[in-house]
C-alpha cells in the first residue's frame, strides 16, 4: 500500500511547508470521478515540490495535500490534466467545494 492510499499519513519534512486543504461535497451521480482521483494523486506525486497527501471522504471529502513552497502550488494548479479535473469538479461532480492555502509552522504526533 503506498503513502498515498486511504489510512496513511503523509511523512512530510520539518516545517515550514504549505498545506492545500480541498473540502467537497459530491453530487449522487459522480460517473467518472474514482479514475480521475486516482489520476491526479498519481499526477501530484510527480509534481515538483509534492510533499504527500492525505484524504478521507463520509459526508464531506477532506484531501490534504502537503507542497514544498507557494510555486509548487501553482504549478499544481496549472498543471494541464488537473486544470481538466478541476473542470470536470465545477461542472459536474461537486455540488460544493473549498480550496484553502497554509503555512505549516508546526507539527507534532506519534
Amino acid at each position: 500500500m503506498s503513502d498515498m492510499e486511504a489510512g496513511m499519513l503523509a511523512e512530510t519534512p520539518q516545517p515550514p511547508y504549505y498545506a492545500v486543504i480541498f473540502t467537497s461535497l459530491r453530487h449522487e451521480h459522480d460517473e467518472g470521478y474514482a479514475a480521475m482521483a486516482e489520476r491526479m494523486l498519481a499526477l501530484a506525486a510527480g509534481q515538483p515540490g509534492f510533499l504527500g497527501v492525505e484524504s478521507a471522504r463520509e459526508d464531506v471529502g477532506i484531501t490534504v495535500s502537503y507542497w514544498s513552497d507557494p510555486e509548487a502550488i501553482r504549478g499544481w494548479k496549472a498543471q494541464v490534466e488537473h486544470r481538466e479535473a478541476q473542470r470536470l469538479g465545477r461542472e459536474v461532480w461537486y455540488s460544493r467545494y473549498r480550496v484553502r492555502v497554509a503555512r505549516v509552522e508546526r507539527e507534532y504526533g506519534l
